[in-house]
C-alpha cells in the first residue's frame, strides 16, 4: 500500500499545501487563503475550511480522496507559531505522525533542502534560525516591530519617515525621501504622513510596503537612503551571526540563505553578502525550495526518513 507524505506553509498571504510519495516525488500541490486568523472572530472554523480546501485541491491533483486519506506523515508550518493550532489540524488531517511547528523551521529546511546551516528572513519584519547537523536549532530577532525586526521592510520605512522629518523640520541632511513619500500617500507634508501612518488607515504591511522608495531612492545616490539600506543589511547580518555563533564552531563552513521581499534590493543583499561572507567561512545563497517543501522534507524526517525531493512545483501562483 501506497505511503504519502504532506507538508503545508500556513502564511499570511496563502496556504501551500504538498504532498509527496514514498520516494519524494512531489505528486501534487493545493493552495487556500491565509491561515493568520485563529484568533480574529470564527478563527477556528476560517483555519480549518482554510486547511480543508487545500488537502482537498492538493488530493484532488493527486488523484486522492482527501476524506479518506492518512498520511504516514504531515508537518505544517504556520506564520505566528502553532500555539492554539494544533487541535484544529488534527480534526482535519489524518497523519500517524503530526508535527506542527512554526514557518521559521520550515523556510529553512526548504531553503536549503533539509542541509544544516542558517536563513535569514526579511519580509515586513526579520528573524533568523538555524540548525546544525546534530538537529540542534537556534533563532535570533522576531521580536515585532516595536521591540524588533530590524533590517525589515517596516524598520526600513521607519527609518525613511525619520529622515524626511528632519529634513522637514531643518536639522537633517537633504534626501529624497521626503518628496518620495509625500507622493506615494498624498500627505501635504512629513507632519501629516507621520500622523497618517498611525491610523489604521495604514497597516503594517501597507507601511512596509514603501520600502520600495527607499531601496529606489538609494539606486539613485540619495545618501540617506544608502545608510539605510547598508544599515538593513548590518542589521540582518548581526541576526545571522547570532545565530551562527549558537550552532557551529568559528572554522565551519556555513551555508546562509536568504528569503524575503527586502533581499529584492540589489544594494541590500550584495552588502549582506559581503557582510556574512566577511565575518567567517560563510556562503550565502538563494534558497532551494519554498516554505511547503521545506514543510515535506520535515515531514519525511519525523518519519525518520531522508529523501531527496523530484517535481517540486514553484509554490508562488
Amino acid at each position: 500500500m501506497s505511503r504519502y507524505f504532506l507538508g503545508v506553509d500556513g502564511g499570511q498571504s496563502s496556504t501551500v499545501a504538498l504532498i509527496g510519495d514514498e520516494s519524494g516525488r512531489v505528486l501534487a500541490l493545493g493552495r487556500a487563503g491565509p491561515c493568520n486568523h485563529v484568533h480574529q472572530d470564527q478563527g477556528r472554523a476560517k483555519l480549518a475550511q482554510v486547511l480543508t480546501q487545500c488537502l482537498e485541491t492538493a488530493c484532488a491533483h493527486a488523484g486522492l480522496d482527501a476524506h479518506k486519506i492518512a498520511f504516514a506523515s504531515a508537518c505544517l508550518g504556520f506564520s505566528g507559531g502553532p500555539a492554539d493550532k494544533e487541535a484544529i489540524v488534527s480534526e482535519v488531517i489524518t497523519s500517524e505522525r503530526m508535527l506542527v511547528t512554526d514557518d521559521a523551521l520550515i523556510a529553512l529546511s526548504g531553503a536549503l533542502a533539509g542541509q544544516p546551516g542558517v536563513i535569514v528572513i526579511a519580509g515586513t519584519g526579520s528573524i533568523a534560525f538555524g540548525r546544525n547537523d546534530r538537529g540542534l536549532a537556534a533563532r535570533a530577532g522576531g521580536w515585532g516591530y516595536i521591540y524588533g525586526d530590524q533590517g525589515g521592510a517596516f524598520d526600513i520605512v521607519r527609518q525613511a519617515l525619520g529622515a524626511a522629518l528632519r529634513f522637514e523640520e531643518g536639522w537633517g541632511t537633504a534626501t529624497a525621501l521626503r518628496a518620495s513619500l509625500l507622493d506615494a500617500t498624498g500627505a501635504r507634508n512629513a507632519n501629516e504622513l507621520l500622523h497618517r501612518l498611525y491610523t489604521t488607515e495604514f497597516s503594517r504591511s501597507r507601511i512596509a510596503e514603501f520600502a520600495k522608495l527607499v531601496d529606489a531612492a538609494a539606486e539613485a545616490g540619495d545618501a540617506a537612503a544608502v545608510q539605510i539600506i547598508e544599515n538593513a543589511a548590518f542589521e540582518l547580518d548581526r541576526l545571522a551571526a547570532a545565530v551562527r555563533s549558537q550552532l557551529f564552531e568559528t572554522e565551519d563552513e556555513v551555508r546562509v540563505a536568504y528569503l524575503g521581499g527586502v533581499f529584492r534590493s540589489r544594494l541590500l543583499l550584495e552588502s549582506f553578502r559581503e557582510l556574512v561572507e566577511g565575518d567567517a567561512p560563510n556562503q550565502v545563497v538563494p534558497a532551494v525550495y519554498g516554505p511547503a517543501a521545506g514543510a515535506l522534507l520535515e515531514a519525511y524526517r519525523a518519519a525518520g526518513v531522508r529523501r531527496a525531493l523530484s517535481d517540486v512545483p514553484p509554490e508562488k501562483p
